[in-house]
């Protein structure tokens, strides 16, 4: 009896034990009748004193979250059709159909445009307007234009000419009427009045002008002259922006003669060809001084007159110069 009574006695304590450690203690029903929360161990190994909603001078009433009812809290309505989707912006939402109404506010009616509506315009440019350091003195170039009218049917002019030490070696002036054959096209037809070298000449012109690519401007003018001279003159200058402002302008410019003419110095066949470059920079778009280098040379029977002459047939200038335009 006495080997046995020990046994007993530690199997009643340990189920003691279990039993009081599988009931959670309450600890706010403790505090709510005033008795102090047990002593807490801090870091150091030493007991700290409680704190308690008295102590901390706060009343603070303690939150019991197992009389909380979350049944009772409040759910944000879910949509229910389609309609309360676009109402309340809910993600996912279908888009509504267009209406009559929508078209309208996104299509509304504009004022006519002012295009083909009859106005008149007009443009004068100084393209070349240049002085140039020729074999025989200083010399003053021009390659003037410009035009006055509609969108199809204009009104223009051209003039180039050339004077040296004072004394006008070329010019001439061009009355054209344009009209526009397509958004980059427009054949001329007029007269070509030519006052030196030589005695005046009048000729008859019809050509076409135009932009085959951006920035590519092109001539090509047939003339009918007295006497039954012709002639044939393509030219062509392309513009490449280095910069917003500083251009790269090189140009080109060719004659052909159908008979010889000894008194103003052409002959037949393919004349003489200019070619220019020229470096502009643009202050405003309407007016930049610039510096280049142009150079001609004759071909041909009209290189052989030149030879007779005693003249070169090709010759190189500096050039420096102002285009604008209005």
């Amino acid at each position: 009896m006495a080997s046995k009574l020990p046994l007993v006695l530690v199997l009643s304590l340990g189920a003691t034990s279990a039993t009081q450690a599988a009931e959670p203690m309450d600890h706010s029903a403790h505090a709510g009748h005033g008795q102090a929360a047990p002593a807490l161990h801090g870091h150091d190994g030493h007991l700290r004193p409680p704190v308690t909603p008295a102590a901390s001078g706060h009343d603070m009433p303690m939150m019991d979250h197992r009389s909380m009812d979350h049944g009772q809290l409040p759910h944000a309505p879910m949509p229910s059709s389609a309609h309360d989707h676009h109402a309340t912006g809910y993600p996912g939402a279908p888009v509504p159909a267009l209406t009559d109404a929508d078209r309208a506010a996104a299509f509304p009616d504009l004022p006519p445009h002012a295009m083909h509506q009859g106005g008149t315009n007009y443009l004068f440019l100084a393209d070349q307007l240049e002085w140039q350091d020729a074999d025989e003195g200083s010399a003053l170039s021009w390659d003037l234009s410009g035009w006055i009218g509609g969108d199809i049917d204009r009104l223009a002019f051209r003039s180039e000419g050339e004077r040296i030490d004072g004394h006008t070696e070329e010019a001439e002036l061009q009355l054209l009427w344009s009209h526009a054959i397509g958004p980059w096209w427009e054949t001329v037809a007029g007269v070509r009045q030519d006052f030196k070298p030589g005695s005046p000449q009048t000729w008859a012109a019809l050509g076409v002008q135009g932009m085959p690519l951006y920035g590519l401007e092109t001539e090509a003018t047939a003339f009918l002259g007295e006497g039954g001279q012709s002639a044939l003159r393509l030219g062509a200058e392309y513009d490449i922006l280095l910069t917003n402002r500083l251009i790269l302008q090189p140009a080109a410019e060719a004659n052909l003669y159908g008979r010889n003419d000894d008194e103003r110095g052409v002959g037949s066949g393919f004349s003489d060809l200019e070619l220019g470059l020229r470096l502009r920079y643009e202050i405003r778009r309407e007016f930049a001084p610039y510096i280049g280098v142009n150079w001609t040379r004759a071909y041909g029977n009209s290189a052989d007159l030149l030879r007779e002459d005693g003249e070169d047939v090709s010759e190189a200038r500096l050039v420096a110069g102002i285009r604008f335009w209005f």
